[in-house]
């Protein structure tokens, strides 16, 4: 018995909505955690903290994650029907998930103002819903060929 035996297996089409949902619900979370922090500040002050977040968040999504989504999405379509659940996501991908969660829940906890924290908060919370919208296009794209 082995690993890919203890999980269902679904299409290709399964995988990519789920990476895709993943990607996007946290990066939803993380960037409504961000706004959160900037709440209790003056809209004036918190506008620039956003700007710096959503101007991290583009630069993140064109130079590196909207790299990744692709990658990842040619990859998911090498595998035939009946993949196992889990390999929405490369291996390499859960242990950067690894390293991150920590480092969230670490920085979360450390005496960095919120509002400071909100601009990686929304780079990284931002790259990640927009490159969720690659795996979608991808799925629409392919749901069109005959």
């Amino acid at each position: 018995m082995t690993l890919s035996d203890l999980f269902p297996k679904v299409s290709k089409a399964w995988l990519i909505s789920l990476a895709g949902f993943v990607w996007g619900v946290v990066g939803a979370f993380l960037c409504r955690l961000a706004f959160s922090w900037l709440q209790p500040i003056e809209m004036t002050e918190a506008s620039l903290f956003i700007v710096f977040g959503l101007a991290i968040a583009f630069a993140a999504f064109k130079f590196g994650l909207s790299k990744v989504a692709q990658k990842n999405i040619k990859r998911l379509n090498t595998f035939e029907n009946g993949a196992p659940i889990y390999a929405f996501q490369s291996w390499k991908s859960y242990a950067m998930i690894g390293i991150m969660i920590p480092l969230g829940f670490t920085l979360r906890h450390s005496m960095i103002p919120k509002e400071y924290l909100a601009i990686p908060y929304l780079g990284m919370g931002g790259s990640l819903f927009l490159s969720s919208t690659i795996y979608f296009k991808s799925l629409f794209g392919q749901a069109a060929k005959p």
